[in-house]
């Protein structure tokens, strides 16, 4: 795990970043493929944070097998597991993995990043400040 693809920022500390562009049917698909016994969620408008954190903080996370990243999103499309209604929003746990396009891996869930979206760093205050 580790070494995620870095996007260059823009000048207020932020990525644009591309999801994917595949229909509803298509994600499915792709789910069942690489993840065939984990439920998913399709979200839009979404943001990728970084965790800026001291680097002690850091290794202990990935320590643990996750990486520091939380996934939140102010549009939920589907949701497998009936946790959050369409038009929704949403933050996920620790990161397990992430494809760097639109597979964002949590212990127990897929989150499939449909469209355009962001990534940052942002401290644990400000990433759990949101809701």
């Amino acid at each position: 795990m580790g070494n995620y693809p870095e996007h260059e920022l823009l000048q207020d500390g932020q990525a644009s970043s591309a999801g994917t562009l595949l229909s509803p049917s298509e994600i499915e698909a792709l789910v069942a493929e690489r993840f065939p016994r984990k439920a998913y969620c399709t979200v839009e408008d979404w943001l990728i944070f970084h965790v800026d954190e001291p680097a002690e903080s850091l290794a202990r996370v990935r320590a643990t097998g996750l990486e520091p990243m939380f996934m939140y999103s102010h549009c939920v499309i589907y949701d497998g597991h009936g946790r959050f209604p369409p038009g929704g929003w949403v933050r996920s746990t620790l990161c397990k993995s992430f494809d760097g396009v639109c597979l964002f891996e949590t212990r127990n869930t897929i989150y499939v990043l449909v469209g355009q979206g962001r990534e940052m760093k942002a401290s644990l205050k400000t990433i759990f400040g949101l809701c």
